[in-house]
């Protein structure tokens, strides 16, 4: 007989957190999801409710977490390999959304007011070592 459920991960959005509940079933540990259908209804509640829950039995949690560990949640290139930071050369590096022109603002206040997607987003790596950002295009 199991035990109970311990939560080891929450995620922003579901897709995020079927992947990594596949990853785990693949290695032999059942998990569960939480709270994924109400963030599919409405994400913008995401993160008024902690997100969506990947929770596991109590017995396996030492494993899923050496698991999730194991998972790269740093950015890689088309190929795969590791993407490193051009002032000093670490590979922590991830893609963010950012909001810094007026044009991406206008865009945010629109999408915040009409509930649509976004006209303008821009995107670029950080590097969470220098703190440099930069985009791979130069």
């Amino acid at each position: 007989m199991k035990s109970e459920l311990k939560v080891i991960a929450q995620f922003t959005y579901s897709t995020e957190a079927q992947i990594i509940k596949g990853r785990l079933e693949a290695d032999g540990i059942e998990a569960f999801l939480q709270d994924e259908y109400t963030i599919d209804t409405d994400p913008l509640i995401s993160n008024a409710i902690g997100g969506v829950k990947l929770a596991v039995w109590t017995e396996d949690v030492m494993r899923a977490k050496t698991i999730l560990e194991s998972v790269a949640e740093y950015s890689v290139d088309d190929e795969g390999k590791a993407l490193h930071c051009p002032e000093c050369n670490s590979t922590q590096v991830k893609y963010y959304t950012t909001v810094n022109s007026f044009k991406a603002f206008a865009s945010f206040l629109v999408t915040l007011l009409f509930s649509v997607l976004p006209f303008y987003t821009k995107h670029e790596y950080r590097c969470e070592n220098c703190k440099n950002q930069f985009n791979l295009n130069g």
